[in-house]
């Protein structure tokens, strides 16, 4: 009865609107459509993949744990552990002391990883790798504590065998226990590194860090003709595969990642030798000097500062850019001289 007294008028509005709704539904879906279609690659609902990239299934891909390797700090022990001297072993062991001691941040059964720079294929004497004989007092020890497996791991520049022999790395790891790790193609994989700018899903070389429960780094001293300073932090880009020299037009900001990227139980500067011209490569004795100094510390920032002090002599320079962008992100603490520092002469 209500349709019917509706009246012809009525009916045609009705009609109208139902039109008007199909209409603006199907104007929608158009568009839609051609915002997909058209819209370039990258945009919010593009559908666009011009070189196929994007139907290809993403590769799997790992991660290092969120916490790093990283132990809680001894409530009395120094942020720094700095010794002089030339008996190599007895410096690491109170620089080490110093942070807390061996037994704090390695426990029996640890498989442990230690990560020398072994870049270069140069003799020990030119200070462009981590000298063999602080790399072997550094396994000593770490075996002393209990480890099940210590391991020496680095993908250097050069000819990775060649490197590890003329260093006299390789040699000094294995005669004191270590387990050495060559890099082959099949030892990488991809890492995921949140936060990361330039290595958020990078090729990392993962093998020797199967089962691994703790990292050291050990670096030496070195100038760097783009950064300045190749210390502990620089050091990780040796973990780094794949075109990683294009890194090289935001060194500090791949520095900064590789901060962000390892997080180690504790790092040792080899300051026995300083390269402190001509780096990262070297090849010259003029441009090394006797450094005689050992630094320890969980602070890769920190020790970093310290050798760019006290080692590099550059104090009355600012601090080269990767400090500040390490140091923003929390993962570090450039102004060493503010923190608990404990140093000795040896002799």
């Amino acid at each position: 009865m209500a349709d019917a007294q509706r009246g012809p008028d009525a009916d045609r509005a009705a009609a109208r609107r139902a039109f008007l709704k199909q209409a603006g539904a199907a104007a929608g879906i158009a568009a839609l459509w051609g915002w997909t279609t058209l819209a370039p690659p990258g945009w919010p609902l593009a559908l666009r993949d011009p070189d196929g990239e994007r139907g290809k299934p993403r590769p799997r891909a790992h991660r290092l744990p969120a916490a790093g390797f990283a132990v809680a700090a001894a409530p009395t022990a120094a942020r720094l552990g700095v010794a002089h001297g030339t008996r190599v072993e007895a410096m690491l062991r109170y620089a080490v002391d110093a942070i807390g001691g061996i037994g704090h941040y390695v426990q029996r059964g640890d498989v442990v990883l230690i990560k020398p720079n072994v870049a270069f294929e140069r003799p020990a004497a030119l200070a462009a790798t981590t000298q063999p004989e602080l790399l072997a007092a550094l396994v000593r020890l770490v075996r002393e504590a209990g480890a099940a497996e210590v391991r020496v791991a680095d993908n250097p520049i050069e000819s990775p065998e060649s490197c590890f022999a003329r260093s006299g790395i390789g040699a000094a790891a294995q005669a004191a226990g270590a387990r050495v790790y060559l890099p082959t193609r099949s030892d990488f994989e991809l890492l995921e590194t949140p936060g990361a700018t330039w290595i958020a899903r990078w090729p990392f070389f993962w093998r020797p860090f199967i089962g691994v429960t703790k990292v050291i780094g050990v670096a030496p001293t070195k100038d760097h003709n783009l950064c300045r300073a190749s210390l502990t932090t620089k050091n990780w880009y040796g973990l780094l595969g794949g075109r990683r020299n294009q890194f090289h037009q935001d060194i500090h900001g791949i520095i900064a990642d590789l901060a962000l990227m390892l997080r180690p139980t504790f790092v040792v500067l080899d300051g026995t030798r300083v390269l402190f011209r001509g780096g990262p490569t070297g090849g010259n004795l003029s441009d090394v000097r006797a450094g005689q100094t050992l630094v320890a510390s969980t602070d890769s920032l920190a020790a970093d500062a310290c050798g760019w002090d006290m080692l590099l002599d550059r104090r009355a320079e600012p601090l080269p850019g990767y400090f500040a962008l390490a140091a923003a992100r929390g993962l570090g603490q450039p102004r060493w001289r503010s923190l608990h520092v404990k140093e000795a002469r040896l002799g």
